[in-house]
């Protein structure tokens, strides 16, 4: 397509230099599509402007995508992991309770599986020019399940319940040191702004679907949720009975367009492999999260459909830096050179995974720096590193770890590499619960473990697993990690806006992390979603949210 100088300069009148060098790395060819869309949609330009942009840029527009030709009123019937507690918008965390919420509330926008933010709640965003403030434009008309209309006291309401420390929050390892109680603000029925304890240029990722704590609830809630089920969405609870299965009908006041089922019915498994037996059998119509290496059969079948997003989930494993046999930096690089990494991505998770370079930095992230040098198996070095550290005679250590997903069969494949360097792993495998404990030193068996494993999922942004995992202050430093040096990097990557610059820090990161090597992280894998052929409109999130107002059946 033919470049309009003239259509372009009048776009790009109003855009702040933040938004206009993104604008020049798009034309330039430094930034591609895919990243110039993520990015700038996290500014808060709309994908319509975006497009516009793209077309006088000479590149042509975003596709769009269609609603799936259905007729309505089917029943979307989906197996998925039983909640193994009370389901609380505060407090939950997990698979079951992330897709429960999901159904009946609302995110201010939603981080799709292109990374691409979306208008929710919230209609448009916008930093102040250094990124200490950040203003949402709330969508009117909104109206909850009880009947009272969504507005910025709501929004206020429901950030500082997840802010204050004195609820303990699931979300507070996402706000933590960035946004405190009492520092989002209404400005207006419809505008709210968000003061933060230092600068953010992935805000927005932070109070959208990503943050699965962070659906809207009324100002007034006042806990057990699971009485009220008090939403936006577009399905409104009809039962629900722990440990069973739930029901959900349609909303007919939805805000936005009517959800084309007329009833969504979960029902809950203990496994996956009655999961499969029940898709197989005809009995549900979804299965919402499937592992490559339980659900192998399902992959080849022709008679099922798999949804796969590419995602930033992960099985990262740590080894205690602060004392005991990983100590040496030597040796846990020595024990990251033992991992056939090729080996994982093809025999363990059949295909449906990337190679990771032992950072959170995953390379669907536009900021991750591609350029650094892939780890990759070498025995030998690993030995070298071995004798350099004294320790050439090998020692005995544990590895602990829950048995949940493809965990068990990865921890037996450490510890068989493990062994090619003299290192002795004896296994400690848990049932999740008891593994995690309580999630605080000396009463969780996964933050005492000298080496460990912790199922992570998908993040559109890399900052929380950045923070919470490996800064000196971390909520889930279960490493021990400390570094000045890190930290600073983390701080400054986390406030930088434009692209080149988040590059730039996340190549220091990089490095640094291969260098200290406080965690592996092999492989992140893909999300994936099985359904019946036929069943069409579904639209799973790597986070493991289910969304179904399009869903039905052809």
């Amino acid at each position: 397509m033919t470049r309009n100088p003239s259509l372009l300069d009048d776009l790009r009148r109003n855009l702040t230099p933040v938004e206009n060098h993104l604008v020049d790395g798009y034309v330039d060819g430094r930034v591609c599509r895919r990243e110039f869309l993520r990015h700038g949609s996290l500014l808060g330009l709309s994908l319509p402007f975006l497009g516009r942009i793209a077309l006088a840029a000479g590149f042509g527009a975003a596709p769009s995508v269609a609603r799936a030709n259905v007729q309505p009123g089917a029943t979307i019937r989906v197996a998925c992991p039983a909640p193994d507690r009370a389901i609380d918008p505060i407090l939950s965390g997990g698979y079951g309770p992330i897709l429960m919420l999901q159904q009946v509330g609302e995110f201010l926008c939603v981080d799709g599986p292109d990374l691409l933010l979306k208008p929710g709640l919230a209609t448009s965003w916008k930093p102040n020019q250094d990124g200490t403030v950040w203003t949402f434009a709330l969508r009117k008309g909104v109206k909850f399940h009880s009947g009272g209309e969504m507005k910025a006291d709501d929004v206020v309401a429901t950030i500082d319940r997840l802010a204050d420390p004195k609820n303990s929050s699931n979300a507070l390892s996402v706000f933590k040191g960035i946004l405190q109680k009492g520092a989002t603000r209404k400005v207006d029925d419809y505008t709210v702004e968000f003061h933060l304890d230092s600068p953010n240029g992935n805000f927005p990722y932070l109070v959208s679907s990503d943050n699965y704590n962070a659906i809207i609830l009324s100002a007034n809630y006042s806990g057990d949720f699971e009485k009220t089920w008090d939403g936006t969405g577009p399905f409104k609870i009809e039962k629900y009975t722990r440990n069973v299965g739930a029901s959900f009908v349609r909303n007919e006041d939805y805000w936005g367009a009517k959800a084309l089922p007329a009833k969504t019915v979960f029902t809950f498994y203990q496994d996956i492999q009655p999961q499969i037996l029940a898709l197989q059998a005809g009995e549900v119509d979804i299965i919402d999260k499937l592992p490559a290496l339980a659900g192998v059969a399902l992959l080849s079948d022709p008679s099922v459909a798999i949804i796969s997003i590419r995602s930033t989930a992960n099985q990262a494993v740590h080894m205690h830096c602060d004392a005991g046999p990983f100590k040496d930096a030597r040796v846990r690089q020595a024990v990251a050179l033992t991992l056939d990494r090729e080996k994982l991505v093809n025999g363990l998770m059949k295909g449906r995974a990337v190679a990771g370079n032992d950072s959170p930095f995953a390379s669907i992230y536009p900021s991750t720096d591609s350029s650094v040098p892939q780890r990759k198996r070498d025995i030998h070095k690993a030995k070298e590193l071995m004798s350099a550290a004294g320790v050439e005679k090998g020692f005995q250590a544990t590895l602990t770890a829950p048995h949940t997903q493809e965990i068990p069969a990865f921890a037996q494949l450490i510890q068989g590499w493990a062994k090619e360097i003299g290192i002795d792993l004896r296994l400690n495998m848990m049932d999740r619960a008891s593994y995690f404990g309580d999630a605080v030193p000396r009463k969780s068996p996964w933050l005492d473990a000298e080496m460990g494993i912790a199922d992570w999922g998908h993040r559109g942004v890399p900052n929380v697993l950045l923070r919470s995992l490996l800064t000196s202050a971390g909520s889930w430093n279960a490493s021990k990690f400390r570094s000045e040096e890190y930290d600073a990097l983390v701080k400054s990557y986390i406030a930088s806006f434009d692209l080149d610059t988040q590059r730039e820090g996340a190549n220091k990161i990089q490095r640094l992390l291969l260098q200290e090597t406080p965690m592996l992280f092999s492989y992140f894998f893909d999300h994936l979603t099985a359904t019946k052929k036929g069943v069409v409109g579904v639209q799973p999130t790597a986070m493991g949210q289910l969304f179904l107002h399009a869903a039905g059946f052809v």
